[in-house]
């Protein structure tokens, strides 16, 4: 938008300087080709007297030799012809063709225009004019005089006029550069700042002080629509968050209580008492994990120091041997992850234990700070993979398989809390692979 508004504004520009510039260049050189027609003319009258005289004194002396030093002093050619049109008098070179302009002066009319001189031509203009007196033509002074100082006038006018007006256009885009910037900054500005909440930075605001008048009123109220909609959802977050950790409490003494009524239980309400101890544990889990998504999306936990990530995998290798599937771990001795990527590998770990059936593997590696977790399981499909992330989210295939429907939710909020992006890819021939890609590389040594 902001080229579009300097090329708008430059092209008005052009148009203004041209309107300008250009008829001061045309008007500068019809000054200037009148001002050497009524030079000329003037010289032409001199000779038309001195011709008429000549003519009726029948000597032509004076008039030969002075339009001889007027041919070498200027430059010109000039011309003398009778009323029948024979040659009288003639000095300079004479090539241009003088039918017309003869036959003008024959009848008693001079010239009253010349074409407009430029720096492109023409070299030589005629002039002619009746010699005589009264009404009695005797004759014809022709005068074809250069036009090399006129062009040049014109031309160094026209260079002027031409340098003055590639100055102004000079100016004039800068200036339409800078008041460019500066309609367009508070738009510059809710750009930023749109695109830094929508990676997560709720507290990012613009600073209105600079632009029109207008745009300045919007960057405040979307300041304050920013601030009511980051304090809805951060009441909303601080309710989830103090929920969950309210009801943990209640929930542990639900349990143990329910534990100390299993022993005065009949036979036939053994079942249904597991049931509901399933039951409270899922619950249980459940509001752990709203708690654990409740921080996280705070930026509470400390996900950004870094800690090994190899003791982290080993812890997992039990889990993985009791179910019967095989952990494969690649990655370098000593590596260190922030505690958020360490922690979505737990997420995916933890997952990938679920739905990988016996004898199957899971490889974790870290190449060039990208962390995958793949597996060899069922995986997800296309669709499956883009709602995945999205909270309490459940494959219908995988319904009794105990969980939450919160883990990948929390991945994604880690993720973006360690500038890193989380994607949900197939594997090859089956599975699923979780990858974390971060803005910088995690270093493979401490």
């Amino acid at each position: 938008m902001n080229s579009r508004l300097v090329v708008t504004f430059t092209t008005l520009i052009v148009f203004i300087i041209a309107a300008l510039a250009v008829p001061l260049g045309l008007a500068y050189a019809s000054h200037r080709t009148n001002r050497l027609l009524l030079d000329r003319r003037a010289d032409a009258t001199r000779f038309a007297e001195l011709a008429d005289q000549a003519a009726r004194e029948d000597d032509r002396t004076g008039l030969v030799a002075e339009i001889t030093r007027y041919a070498d002093l200027y430059g010109a050619a000039v011309r003398v012809r009778d009323r029948d049109g024979i040659v009288r008098a003639s000095a300079g070179r004479f090539d241009a063709d003088d039918r017309d302009a003869t036959r003008l002066a024959l009848s008693g009319r001079t010239t009253e225009d010349l074409p407009t001189i430029s720096p492109f031509g023409p070299a030589t203009v005629l002039l002619a004019e009746p010699a005589g007196r009264d009404a009695q033509v005797s004759g014809v002074v022709l005068l074809a005089a250069p036009t090399g100082q006129a062009r040049r006038d014109v031309s160094l006018v026209w260079a002027a006029l031409a340098t003055g007006a590639l100055v102004a256009l000079a100016c004039a885009a800068l200036v339409a550069r800078r008041l460019a910037r500066w309609i367009l900054r508070p738009v510059t500005e809710l750009d930023r700042t749109t695109r830094a909440i929508a990676r997560g930075r709720l507290d990012a605001r613009a600073h209105p002080g600079v632009g029109p008048s207008e745009l300045r009123r919007l960057e405040e109220r979307f300041n304050a629509m920013a601030d009511a909609v980051s304090g809805a959802m951060e009441r909303q977050r601080a309710f989830v968050a103090d929920a969950s950790h309210e009801l943990r409490t209640p929930l542990t003494v639900l349990g143990l209580r329910l534990e100390n009524l299993e022993p005065h239980l009949r036979a036939e309400g053994t079942t249904e008492f597991q049931e509901a101890l399933a039951e409270l544990d899922r619950l249980t889990l459940l509001v752990a994990d709203l708690l654990a998504l409740a921080r996280v999306e705070a930026g509470a936990g400390g996900t950004g120091r870094e800690v090994p990530l190899g003791p982290r995998l080993r812890e997992w290798e039990e889990v993985y041997a009791a179910k019967k599937v095989r952990l494969v771990t690649e990655i370098p001795e000593m590596s260190v992850v922030p505690e958020a990527a360490a922690r979505i590998a737990d997420i995916a770990l933890d997952n990938a234990q679920k739905f990988v059936p016996a004898g199957g593997t899971v490889t974790v590696t870290l190449v060039d700070g990208v962390l995958r977790v793949a597996d060899d399981g069922p995986g997800l499909g296309p669709d499956e993979r883009a709602e995945a992330p999205g909270r309490f989210w459940r494959s219908a295939a995988h319904a009794n398989v105990p969980g939450s429907g919160l883990g990948l939710a929390i991945a994604t909020e880690l993720a973006r809390a360690c500038g890193a992006t989380l994607r949900l890819l197939p594997a090859a021939p089956h599975g699923l692979v979780v990858e974390l890609r971060p803005d910088q590389p995690y270093p493979d040594q401490p």
